[in-house]
């Protein structure tokens, strides 16, 4: 699978994502930069990483949503490649519009940075194959704005149409209905807060993210 990780000034966890990708893949994933107007060719994967871009200016991600090479993300979306977004790209995808709703300051107020329960509602998915539904993961959280909102026909139509992927074991930021992350219509969007790059390795002290990568490669190579 050819993959490609999306660089923001501010991203710090693109490295975590690219060398999640390449174990799983066995290839260095393409890391194109946010100035970039075009995905290298045949790029079957893109990843959004987690982080600070643009510093959290204006808002967590509303900057990086106008950089030029996230036109070319949109078109490789409208195509069906899927995207993942990853806490800072979470934020990221809900403000270039490619998921619904909102990423908002938590409702303690503070940043969290610790391991979560996490459910899996959907198991049907690009993404989530490699899991049962209803098994709950261990997954570290690290965010400021990571309180998910919208209004509640989205969320009624979030929750009817499936695109709940993730929902959240235990309150920790405040989000709408406990949802930790969703997909878009077409299914080849994911966008969730925790960090499944974060859970990968034994040295991480838990792999429950490990297999997000590994069934979406067996996916898209199938």
């Amino acid at each position: 699978m050819n993959s490609a990780v999306i660089v923001f000034p501010g991203s710090n966890c693109d490295r975590d994502l690219a060398v999640a990708l390449e174990t799983v893949t066995g290839r260095k994933p393409a890391m194109v930069w946010h100035k970039d107007s075009e995905l290298p060719d045949g790029v079957e994967f893109i990843g959004i990483p987690g982080g600070f871009s643009y510093g959290d200016y204006l808002r967590s991600g509303a900057m990086a949503a106008r950089s030029p090479i996230m036109r070319a993300v949109k078109d490789a979306a409208d195509r069906g490649v899927p995207v993942i977004g990853i806490c800072n790209g979470f934020q990221v995808l809900t403000e270039a519009g490619l998921l619904p709703g909102a990423l908002m300051r938590n409702s303690g107020l503070h940043y969290i940075c610790r391991p979560v329960k996490v459910t899996v509602e959907n198991s049907q998915t690009l993404f989530t194959n490699g899991y049962e539904r209803g098994e709950q993961l261990l997954i570290p959280i690290a965010h400021h704005d990571g309180n998910y909102q919208a209004d509640a026909d989205t969320l009624d139509r979030l929750e009817g149409e499936g695109r709940v992927v993730f929902r959240y074991g235990e309150e920790c930021n405040g989000s709408a209905r406990s949802i930790a992350g969703i997909l878009n219509a077409n299914g080849n969007v994911l966008g969730l807060m925790p960090h499944p790059e974060r859970a990968f390795e034994l040295a991480h002290g838990c792999t429950d993210g490990r297999r997000l990568f590994e069934g979406l490669v067996e996916t898209v190579n199938a």
